[in-house]
């Protein structure tokens, strides 16, 4: 059997048990024939599962037994003691606890995990899911996301299906179940159903430039959730939906739903949603950035400002008007179905913390997500990312690497530079051996891990009332790459604290001397510069 254990009949109670602690004795016997009046009390061992819970319980039964059964003591003296000790029990054994426990202590020592239902079969048994489904169905019905009609015969029918996903918070803990429903938009013709699909997102350099200026300034950031974001963007194409699985109307199964709103999954759903979100900040007075599609401000006076983020249907604000900030999230709740999530603190897996005095970003939980998943939580921290003296070659002879860990491993470590600059060197020098990674490339990115390991706890730290002046440095080596003879540009830039803009590239053409190398370093470095310019003169800065 698949049991850890040992299954045990106990003929004093004719029960079977489970246990891991057995001493067998085969110099006894049993009679099974013969039956004694005699009764005694036995204590039983007690059962390792009970151990491994931390749960102290004792267990008396009495049972008629013979002098030739194992569970009769041999020596007259033991079973005299035995049988003093079952005297003075006169009522039945409280089986209490004597010691008790946390539950969180004891949920703490076992390995567990969250599992999401994959088909609405699963999900119907569970009620919160039921729940999470209605809801979803609900924020549908209340957007006049669609309309039920007679299945076209000159038009397709796109299929839907739901996906579930249990939301958690900073701490790992269960924020809420979600279900979503999702169009299965890859049947989608071009030129049929849809037609432009492109829609922009915030640059992390802009969201961290946002968090710079703010800590500078003294302002708190607040983010607000917009619940089915793309439930409400406008189509402009005719397009129709068959009805959700389990909530199909009785009576009407051969109707269809045509959708005057998008669904998530649709390729126009994006820009759908940028395109309403994005006409009506300009009915309100917002003016977008030049520089960033997804950057907003409104001024008031000439001191007054506020400056919106939107990355998808996560929106962050600030400013230096309270008032302001107040009547923002007062109109945003009467236009969309909104979370008011309060203050920043959890943003794109990175946490935010908030001080009177600085905001200081990190990604502490995800760089021990990325521990655990590639099994290295308890290997030994190393002080730096890379050896100082190693170089990496296409083809070092260690032999092939399992390619699909590696992009894993490196793709990890790329989104983990959101706000570990000290690692950005080293992503970017792993990325160069996607295609065809060797043993070497995978033991050099392993100990970049290594080095997180030592380092969870960096972040960048953003302190009020520093001086606002945009700094930028750049460096450049010299012919770096064995394979190609090209150099590795890297700049940083500051605004009065902590770097909230860096990159570490691979120059484009092969440098002749090192004066040609910083001089290609210096003009990638404006150019960053020049776009930070901008972006500071719509925060009504420089």
């Amino acid at each position: 059997t698949s049991e850890k254990g040992y299954k045990i009949f106990d003929p004093c109670t004719k029960k079977l048990m489970l246990s891991r602690d057995v001493v067998f004795d085969e110099t006894m016997s049993r009679n099974w024939k013969e039956n004694s009046e005699n009764s005694v009390a036995v204590t039983y061992i007690q059962n390792q599962y009970e151990n491994e819970l931390g749960v102290n319980s004792h267990g008396f039964s009495e049972f008629e037994g013979s002098p030739s059964s194992p569970c009769t003591p041999s020596h007259t003296e033991e079973q005299e003691r035995i049988m003093h000790e079952s005297a003075k029990i006169s009522q039945p054994y409280d089986h209490t606890p004597v010691k008790w426990r946390s539950i969180n202590d004891i949920l703490a020592q076992c390995n567990l995990c969250i599992v999401e239902p994959e088909k609405c079969e699963e999900a119907a048994q569970d009620q919160s899911w039921i729940k999470a489904m209605e809801d979803e169905l609900s924020m549908i019905e209340k957007n006049g996301t669609w309309e039920l009609v007679n299945r076209p015969s000159d038009k397709q029918v796109i299929g839907v299906k739901w996906v579930f996903k249990t939301k958690l918070n900073l701490d790992g803990s269960v924020q809420k179940n979600k279900a979503r429903l999702v169009a299965k938009g890859y049947v989608q013709k071009p030129g049929i159903d849809y037609n432009e699909t492109f829609a922009p997102v915030a640059r992390l350099d802009t969201i961290r430039t946002l968090i710079a200026l703010a800590a500078q300034k003294g302002w708190k950031l607040y983010q607000l959730d917009v619940k089915s974001a793309f439930l409400n963007g406008k189509l402009q194409e005719e397009v129709y939906v068959e009805q959700p699985e389990g909530f199909v109307i009785q009576g009407k199964e051969d109707r269809v739903y045509r959708l005057h709103k998008a669904l998530y999954g649709l390729k126009q759903a994006p820009r759908a949603w940028y395109g309403e979100i994005d006409s009506y900040f300009a009915e309100c007075g917002f003016e977008k950035s030049l520089s960033e599609a997804t950057l907003y401000t409104k001024t008031r006076g000439e001191n007054d400002i506020l400056i919106v983020s939107i990355y998808v249907d996560d929106i962050v604000y600030t400013g230096s008007n309270q008032g302001m900030l107040n009547e923002f999230k007062k109109d945003m709740k009467e236009k969309y179905e909104m979370t008011d999530l309060g203050l920043l603190h959890h943003f794109l897996g990175m946490g935010v913390i908030q001080t009177d005095s600085s905001i200081f970003i990190h990604q502490r939980k995800y760089a021990s997500s990325l521990l655990n998943k590639f099994g290295l939580t308890d290997c030994k921290p190393v002080s730096t990312p890379l050896v100082a003296t190693e170089k990496l070659i296409k083809d070092d002879g260690s032999g092939a690497a399992d390619e699909e860990n590696y992009r894993k491993l490196v793709g990890s470590l790329l989104y983990l530079t959101a706000t570990r600059p000290d690692v950005m060197y080293a992503a970017s020098l792993l990325a160069r051996y996607m295609h065809g990674p060797s043993n070497k490339h995978y033991g050099t990115a392993k100990r970049v891990l290594r080095y997180v390991k030592g380092t969870l706890d960096y972040g960048l730290m953003y302190e009020k009332g520093k001086k606002a002046v945009l700094m930028g440095y750049c460096d450049s080596d010299w012919g770096g790459s064995i394979e190609d003879s090209k150099s590795t540009s890297g700049y940083a830039f500051s605004f009065g604290s902590g770097v909230f803009s860096w990159a570490s590239v691979k120059q484009n053409c092969v440098a002749l001397s090192t004066t040609e190398a910083e001089y290609v370093s210096a003009s990638e470095a404006t150019t960053q510069a020049i776009w930070l310019k901008f972006v500071l003169e719509d925060f009504g800065e420089l």
